[in-house]
């Protein structure tokens, strides 16, 4: 009864369970195979289709090159620019002509005619290889004298069906200007395309008939000779230029030929005409259709015959067996542990059994012991949930240890920079100011020894943060365009300083033709160039030492080597060079002096700029190490220098900030007073006198209250940041200059700035030549807009909108005393501020600041200062009106 019921389900689940798959599969595959069997004849017909037109291209660009080749004949050029006045010589250079055309039919028998006309269509001179035929008209002409192209083909159909080919090239004057070339005749050559019409007869499939169609429809060529000369009507035309643009069969039935439903494939060759290639749907997917019958008819039995045999199967090796086991278990339930199943096979249902045995032996076995167990399994499963909750407590404590390692180790090397670049602005910035007011000698030298060593401690600094941001990938490399002339200026400028100090020769080996410009960080490459460059001089106390640049076009590199006649290095100092804080040994630091990071970063950021850093070196005979870099000129139009005489780089000259007078009233946000002094001092220097807030609060604060033409917002400051105060200071609609100092200088710390409202970023320790361009900018443009205003204040209109303000002034003495006696104190600060803006729009700064000091009142809720604010805003507007 039971075997009854599950053979039931068994056939009732089963055969939907295997009959839906097989007809999916069965659905899949009759697709797959009619979509393989369409994407095999459109690659059969494409790549036929395309090799065709490829010959047919071959062909006529080998008559187009014969066709140049003639045109430039010296004997063609002698006969066409010599006077045809002079008889004694005109029969001789026609028969020299008339061989040069002969010997080209030779060469090429499917030229049937040479034929060169003039400018009115007379012929000049013609050959053919049919010695009856002559000159004739030529019906396109026409065509070819509106054109100006150099090269030009025709194809015309005779009135039996055969396509001719002319190949047209003008003939100018051999000594000519570009500007206005001088067109003397046309050469004209007639083909039998023999290729073309060879090419037309073969066919991928059996009754495949190929065409080649005019852009008007005509067809010029068919593999039926019949077809030729048949005009295709609009529809069938446009039809076959779609199936070109889209490059794969499409269904056409060109009722213009006959009716058969064909599968067509186009491609448009150079001359605007159509090869087109078309094949009946029935010889095309003739196989296709087998395929796809026979594998219907295979998942049509499979369909019937699968379920049958899965069903005899499973019933025989499971189903009996099952019972069986289903039996057993029954009489293990009602306790009776004396079963036993027989093994009949070795297979998985005989291990089955085989376990169920084993299983009534252990039950009979451990039945006296489950009772122990059941007391000690609770204690034991308690105490590892103790213990895995304990691993997972430590190792959540573990996770947020390393988070807050990693977060305290990018806070210190932020406070790091930041508190080592403070103080060396101070150092920095008194150092070069107390030289510039020429101090006495003594002190002149222990000045340069601390400013020497502060602008070395500055570069360890950054050469840190470089190999840091190295190490992290983090260094991020700018594509730029830089005039190379101006980059080997720049490096000349320095190290020629230090080679003159230590009389050494150093000079720079051009080898031309070089790229005018390349695309490239040039800060970066300007900073490896240095750091070798300047190593060069250091490691050399005497001869020479040399840069050489070198331009490698077929890999797109430019290479510098740099050669010295210094102390050299041995293979061991070789292996250790381009290592972090590594030099050669210690007594080269102890002599030299240096860090070791120099050429460490230069190796990094060589490979940063597309290329690497080489040394080769010899001791005691000097060093030559060999940069490359990627010039990322591909694509591009590359102007190359081809002699000494291109070098001019451009040397920009600024003016003193202190010979343009600016009238400015300047704010700086700087927490340090040591750096609020400096930049008190550079400012002085230049005729400037700043105001300073300690804090971003104040700075807002100030800016607010007063009108100021810059303001140099330090970035981390106490009470409020320089970030936050002037998002703040642009929300309030400020729309003056703000410049960023910042010992932050990454690029994405600058771009955080340039977001929050900055206009530009300056980096600490302050550099005095970028702070006065920065100014120079700004105030200058700041100087155009006064100019501008002064200019408004001028105008009558101007003065009309004063009187009209000025006369309503009562009205706002009436309004003020109305609040302040109802003491609304809300709608008295708010009437200040309107006042404050308005008042001071038209001139009137002394109602403006009684106006901002009343309305400071009410916003601090100093009650006991709004008497004495509000009695002066009154006075004020009173004397005004």
């Amino acid at each position: 009864m039971i075997e009854s019921k599950l053979s039931i389900k068994l056939l009732w689940y089963v055969t939907p369970l295997v009959i839906i798959p097989l007809l999916f599969l069965g659905g899949f595959t009759l697709s797959n195979v009619t979509q393989s069997t369409e994407k095999q004849a459109d690659i059969i017909v494409s790549h036929f289709v395309q090799q065709q037109q490829q010959n047919i291209f071959n062909y006529i660009e080998v008559f187009h090159s014969a066709t140049d080749l003639l045109s430039n004949s010296p004997v063609l050029s002698q006969f066409i620019e010599t006077d045809s006045n002079e008889p004694s010589n005109n029969t001789a250079r026609i028969g020299a002509l008339l061989d040069v055309f002969a010997s080209y039919t030779d060469a090429y028998p499917d030229i049937l005619s040479i034929d060169l006309i003039t400018l009115e269509e007379k012929s000049l001179a013609f050959y053919s290889s049919d010695l009856f035929a002559e000159p004739k008209k030529y019906p396109f002409t026409k065509y070819f004298k509106k054109n100006n192209l150099s090269r030009m083909q025709f194809m015309q159909q005779s009135e039996n069906g055969i396509t001719s080919i002319y190949f047209v090239k003008p003939i100018f004057k051999s000594q000519f200007h570009l500007e206005s070339p001088k067109l003397l005749a046309y050469l004209i050559l007639h083909l039998d395309p023999s290729v073309i019409n060879a090419s037309i007869l073969d066919a991928p499939y059996e009754h495949t008939l190929n065409l080649i169609i005019n852009n008007e429809g005509k067809i010029l060529f068919s593999s039926d000779f019949s077809k030729r000369g048949i005009f295709l009507t609009e529809y069938e035309l446009r039809k076959i230029k779609l199936a070109a643009k889209g490059e794969h069969l499409i269904p056409l039935k060109i009722s213009s030929i006959d009716q058969k439903s064909r599968m067509l494939y186009s491609y448009q060759m150079n001359d605007g005409s159509y090869y087109a290639s078309s094949i009946p749907k029935d010889t095309l997917y003739e196989s296709g259709k087998t395929i796809s019958l026979i594998t219907a008819l295979i998942v049509l039995i499979s369909v019937v015959l699968l379920p049958i045999l899965i069903f005899i199967v499973v019933r025989t090796l499971l189903l009996t067996p099952l019972a069986q086991l289903g039996k057993a278990s029954q009489r293990v339930g009602d306790g009776d542990l004396k079963v036993r199943l027989p093994i009949v096979s070795k297979d998985e249902m005989g291990a089955l059994f085989h376990d169920f045995n084993h299983m009534v032996n252990q039950i009979r076995h451990y039945q006296g012991q489950l009772e122990d167990y059941k007391e000690h399994l609770e204690d034991k499963v308690h105490a590892r949930t103790e213990a895995l909750a304990k691993m997972n407590h430590q190792l959540e404590h573990a996770i947020d240890q390393a988070k807050q390692a990693s977060e305290l180790k990018s806070r210190f090397l932020a406070n790091m920079s930041h508190e080592i670049r403070t103080p060396l602005t101070a150092i920095i910035g008194f150092t070069e100011q107390m030289l510039v007011k020429e101090v006495h000698h003594i002190q002149d030298n222990h000045l340069n020894t601390v400013l020497r060593n502060s602008k070395h401690l500055l570069e360890l600094i950054n050469n840190i943060l470089d190999l840091s941001k190295i190490e992290a990938e983090k260094l991020e490399i700018e594509q730029q365009e830089c005039d190379l002339a101006q980059l080997i200026e720049d490096v000349n400028s320095v190290i020629n300083v230090l080679a003159n100090s230590k009389n050494l020769e150093f000079r720079i080996d051009y080898s031309f033709p070089l790229p005018r410009t390349i695309k490239s960080d040039i800060t970066r490459l300007k900073q490896v160039l240095l750091n070798i460059c300047t190593n060069g001089v250091k490691f050399t106390e005497q001869g020479y030492v040399s840069l050489a640049i070198e331009y490698i076009p077929n890999i797109e590199k430019l290479k510098f080597v740099i050669t010295d006649s210094g102390i050299g290095m041995s293979k061991n100092e070789l292996e250790r060079i381009f290592k972090p804080f590594e030099q050669a040994d210690s007594s080269t630091t102890r002599k030299f002096g240096g860090t070791g990071l120099g050429l460490c970063i230069s190796k990094n950021l060589a490979h940063l700029l597309g290329g690497d850093v080489e040394v080769a070196s010899e001791k005691g005979i000097g060093s030559r190490f060999s940069l490359t870099i990627a010039t990322n000129n591909q694509n591009t139009d590359i102007k190359l220098l081809e002699s000494t005489v291109d070098l001019n780089p451009i040397k920009i000259i600024k003016q003193p900030i202190e010979s343009a007078h600016y009238d400015a009233r300047i704010l700086v946000a700087e927490d340090n007073l040591d750096n609020q002094e400096l930049i008190r001092l550079l400012l002085e220097h230049w005729g400037l006198n700043p105001e300073f807030a300690n804090n971003g609060s104040e700075a807002v604060e100030m800016a607010l209250t007063n009108d100021y033409d810059l303001i140099l917002m330090d970035m981390q400051m106490p009470v409020m940041g320089g970030q936050e105060a002037t998002q703040m200071l642009r929300h309030t609609a400020y729309d003056g200059p703000i410049i960023a100092l910042t010992a932050n200088v990454m690029k994405h710390d600058v771009e955080t700035y340039i977001e929050a409202g900055c206009n530009e970023a300056l980096a600490k320790p302050i550099d005095k030549k970028a702070l006065e361009f920065t100014l120079e900018k700004y105030l200058s443009l700041q100087k155009i807009s006064n100019q501008k205003w002064d200019d408004i204040l001028a105008n009558n209109e101007f003065t009309k909108l004063n009187e009209t303000y000025k006369s309503k002034l009562p009205g706002l003495v009436t309004d003020l005393e109305s609040f302040h006696d109802a003491q609304q104190w809300e709608k008295l600060k708010d009437l200040s501020h309107n006042i404050k803006g308005s008042s001071g729009c038209f001139g009137f700064m002394a109602i403006s600041d009684a106006a901002s000091t009343l309305e400071m009142n009410l916003k601090q809720q100093e009650y006991d200062n709004v008497q004495h604010s509000f009695d002066k805003l009154i006075h004020s507007i009173n004397q005004s009106a």
